[in-house]
């Protein structure tokens, strides 16, 4: 079957057909590193990553580019604040501004990476920064002066959006009404139309800059994303993506400047965007103090609960963040586990002990869950339905467990379609918190333990299993031996 995906310029969901397949071109906003990676940023990239996913074990050659903003306004007021060797990794001798620009966006550049690691977010096949594509940006603003879309005014460079008419078609707003509700503050008599964007920036004293044709400056925010993709992607592309908060006016700038430059229409065939992490239904913000970073999210929740707490709402739909909502996936996350760890210990009994009865028709009924499972992922990477059809193969395979004994090869099968399941999301399923730790040393003390039961030495057995209880480990005796689970 092939994928349908809800595509922003249409405003309905279309089948996925790539410009070339099975090649598909992807390009997704990436982080203006100034602060700490936050649960927003875990929502976007996590989204992308789950397409990327899919559409690979869909079988397609997926070539994803995200870009860093490594120049912007806020970091330039980030590296004149600060001046502490902690906040920027940079020496207290250094003085040059681009320099210290740079000293703090490579600090959170590698935050972010380490954190997006830990969530098992894939990274993309290349991170192209801003700073390293300032030529490309000057050359792409000269040809949008030539051919009437852009103008100069005191050093600055403006794209002049009544010279494109279909501005708004991602949006569907009217120019009329963008200019109804423009704040009064922002208008600068030096543009033509209050609804005219930077493409350049003349540089004020003290920031960084670049040399022009115009004078000093620095590009502005939208012109990087056009200039970068097209020079990895082409100028036409299959995906592009990014928060609903980047719809309007960054995506929005971006199709005027790039089909005004390229000729190409449409620019890109498929726009995605996903929906707002909020806190108290409030969409979260520094500005409201509801802010979380992926790091204090980390100290209190393994980064694969995080992730099936992000997996298990639709990506266009806002996602409420709480305590108690992540506990809810912990425990989610925890039947996974427990349900990999019962499995591998009946896989590890000795023979006289091993189920051995007729194998049924399984691989069948597995089918039917995966075509299930592929149906919700085909309607628009719908992960929270696909997240669904694991627990429903879980509580199946219990189900199976309960009424008989399971040959070892149905047991291996088992195991194998629920982890390859959530190996299409992303998820690696593994023990949490001490559990993790020290498995070679819970093993150990079992077996100890099982050891002292035979020899009627009740009293080391105790002694063993309040040891674990107080690493968090709960035992429990079956007709197989002993098992253990995590107690959460």
């Amino acid at each position: 079957m092939t994928p349908k995906i809800y595509n922003t310029l249409t405003g309905r969901k279309e089948e996925f057909q790539p410009l070339s397949p099975p090649r598909v071109k992807m390009y997704v906003c990436g982080i203006t590193p100034y602060d700490e990676t936050h649960l927003g940023h875990a929502r976007a990239y996590l989204t992308f990553d789950i397409i990327r996913r899919y559409l690979e074990y869909k079988g397609y050659e997926v070539f994803y580019v995200q870009n860093i903003t490594d120049i912007d306004d806020k970091i330039i007021q980030k590296s004149q604040s600060l001046n502490s060797k902690s906040e920027t990794n940079a020496r207290p001798e250094i003085q040059d501004p681009k320099q210290k620009c740079q000293a703090v966006a490579d600090k959170y550049t590698a935050s972010y990476f380490e954190v997006m690691d830990k969530l098992n977010v894939k990274r993309a096949n290349i991170y192209p920064k801003a700073t390293e594509h300032i030529l490309d940006m000057v050359e792409w603003i000269k040809v949008l002066i030539d051919k009437g879309y852009a103008y100069v005014v005191d050093g600055d460079v403006y794209f002049e959006v009544e010279k494109f008419p279909d501005y708004g078609k991602l949006s569907k707003r009217k120019k009329k009404d963008m200019l109804a509700g423009l704040p009064r503050v922002e208008a600068d008599p030096r543009k033509r139309s209050p609804l005219d964007f930077a493409l350049w920036k003349k540089a004020k004293e003290g920031e960084p800059f670049w040399e022009t044709p115009w004078g000093k400056g620095r590009p502005g925010w939208h012109i990087e994303c056009s200039v970068m993709s097209t020079k990895y992607l082409g100028e036409q592309f299959d995906l592009h993506g990014g928060g609903m908060d980047l719809e309007f006016p960054h995506h929005e700038n971006e199709i005027a400047q790039s089909e005004a430059f390229t000729g190409k229409v449409p620019w890109v065939k498929y726009w995605v965007h996903n929906g707002f992490v909020t806190v108290n239904k409030q969409k979260m913000s520094k500005s409201l103090g509801n802010f979380f970073t992926l790091k204090e999210i980390y100290e209190k929740f393994d980064p694969m609960v995080v992730r099936l707490f992000l997996l298990s709402t639709h990506y266009r739909s806002p996602i409420n963040y709480s305590d108690q909502e992540l506990m809810v996936a912990k425990e989610a996350y925890l039947r996974i586990v427990k349900f990999v760890q019962e499995v591998d210990f009946l896989l590890g009994k000795s023979a006289e002990h091993a189920p051995a009865i007729e194998r049924e028709d399984l691989e069948e009924e597995i089918m039917e869950f995966k075509k299930k499972f592929e149906a919700a992922m085909d309607d628009d990477f719908n992960s929270a339905a696909a997240l669904a059809v694991i627990f429903e193969l879980i509580r199946y395979y219990y189900k199976k467990l309960e009424e008989g004994e399971v040959e070892k090869e149905c047991l291996e099968e088992m195991k194998d379609s629920v982890l390859e399941l959530c190996g299409v999301l992303g998820l690696e399923v593994k023990p949490l918190g001490k559990a993790k730790e020290h498995s070679e040393e819970i093993e150990n003390l079992i077996r100890e333990r099982e050891e002292a039961r035979k020899k009627k030495d009740f009293k080391r057995a105790d002694e063993i299993r309040n040891q674990l209880k107080e690493m968090g480990i709960e035992l429990e005796d079956t007709p197989y031996g002993t098992r253990w689970k995590y107690r959460t």
